[in-house]
């Protein structure tokens, strides 16, 4: 069990309803949530975290002509919070692999499938389209390919006849804010180690979460 609370940042792109969820969740967590920052500005996920009391930034992508400067201008953010775990939530940009290198193993991302299955920004509709029986939620661990980190914890959602983009990712998007909380929860804990998961690892499997009904 970890008894220093860690130090958790978050990074949004628009409504934050998982850092919301996350948020809401922090009196289970051992952690300081230190800040949010938000890659555009003026969006709702910045009032919302000023409403939970968390500091925030924003670092506008748009104002960056090279991604590099503009992954350089959140990672020192990130280290003036003292950051220790980076957690992301609607964050609507691809980190470069420097970044990722800097924060190894202190990243985690939220996608909307059973990874390593449809991988990319059109997971939902690409389980529509394959006639999937079920897809779901992961949490892993950021590397230099894009949904290509350990799992971190999953859970399935069933996909419904006449289901649409909408109607599914909405289902997708409950289990994602209970899921969420729950994976950063054990990760602040001590629960879970990011720089000791693999895919060979035994215990990965084992963190799976039930069914979503």
């Amino acid at each position: 069990m970890r008894a220093k609370p860690a130090r958790v940042a978050i990074l949004i792109s628009g409504t934050g309803s998982n850092m919301d969820a996350i948020l809401r969740a922090r009196d289970g967590i051992n952690a300081d949530f230190v800040g949010v920052i938000s890659s555009k500005p003026g969006v709702e996920g910045l009032h919302k975290a000023e409403a939970h009391g968390v500091p925030t930034a924003v670092i506008d992508a748009s104002a960056f002509a090279v991604r590099r400067d503009f992954d350089d201008a959140v990672a020192d953010q990130l280290e003036a919070w003292g950051a220790e775990l980076i957690v992301l939530a609607g964050f609507m940009r691809i980190l470069g692999a420097d970044f990722v290198r800097r924060f190894e193993n202190r990243v985690i991302n939220v996608h909307p499938s059973l990874l390593p299955l449809y991988r990319g920004g059109t997971a939902v509709e690409d389980a529509l389209a394959d006639g999937a029986k079920e897809t779901g939620c992961t949490i892993h661990v950021v590397v230099e390919d894009v949904d290509a980190g350990p799992v971190i914890i999953q859970r399935p959602v069933p996909i419904e006849a006449g289901d649409t983009r909408d109607t599914l990712h909405r289902r997708i998007q409950a289990v994602e804010h209970e899921l969420y909380p729950e994976a950063v929860q054990r990760i602040c804990a001590g629960e879970i180690h990011l720089d000791s998961l693999g895919d060979d690892q035994p215990g990965v499997t084992a963190l799976a979460g039930t069914p979503s009904g």
